[in-house]
């Protein structure tokens, strides 16, 4: 109870049975303590705890998009033609590649992949030629334009990930970017 007004105190019932709980919210706790403490209060039958990772992983995934659309809203570029841009400027010179090793580092169907390269090329970022060793196929590659556009965004947004990162030392990042490692993998291995 409230001995101010003789209401309920769920701030204390929280803490309380966060407590019971074996958990104790830190002071000052973020948003995913608070969803935590409130399951632990409602559903104490359940153990909430991946709660404590995932939920976090989650609300961070959300910040990361809203970081990487800005970085390339800035730079007049769509997610997606950041995806095809950097996926040919990791190529190295001369920064091209088949529309079917496109597709597949980017991982869309065939018919995505010809309309992203036709709005590439109408936008002037990146140019259609003979494949030389394909009397069929053809490269897709970076022009100028899109080489710039593209290393431009990536610097901004490089610098939007540091900005997100940056209450963590540097043994920090390197202990998360570990143990991420180790949860994700079995994931890609799929």
């Amino acid at each position: 109870m409230n001995a101010h007004d003789g209401r309920p105190d769920h701030t204390t019932a929280r803490g309380a049975e966060a407590r019971h709980n074996g958990a104790s919210e830190p002071a000052g706790g973020d948003e995913v303590d608070r969803l935590v403490a409130s399951w632990r209060q409602e559903r104490p039958d359940l153990d909430v705890e991946p709660l404590q990772v995932l939920s976090r992983v989650s609300r961070l995934a959300r910040h990361l998009d809203r970081a990487r659309r800005a970085a390339f809203a800035e730079h007049g570029l769509e997610p997606w033609e950041f995806d095809v841009l950097t996926t040919l400027r990791r190529a190295g010179e001369p920064y091209e590649l088949s529309p079917g090793a496109l597709l597949r580092a980017t991982l869309v169907t065939s018919g995505t992949m010809t309309n992203r390269i036709d709005r590439l090329a109408a936008a002037g970022l990146v140019r259609r030629r003979p494949d030389p060793e394909d009397r069929r196929g053809v490269l897709v590659s970076l022009t100028d334009t899109g080489r710039g556009r593209v290393d431009a965004a990536f610097a901004d947004l490089l610098r939007r990930e540091h900005d997100l990162l940056s209450t963590l030392s540097e043994e920090s990042r390197g202990t998360l970017a570990a143990l991420l490692r180790t949860l994700l993998t079995p994931f890609d291995r799929e």
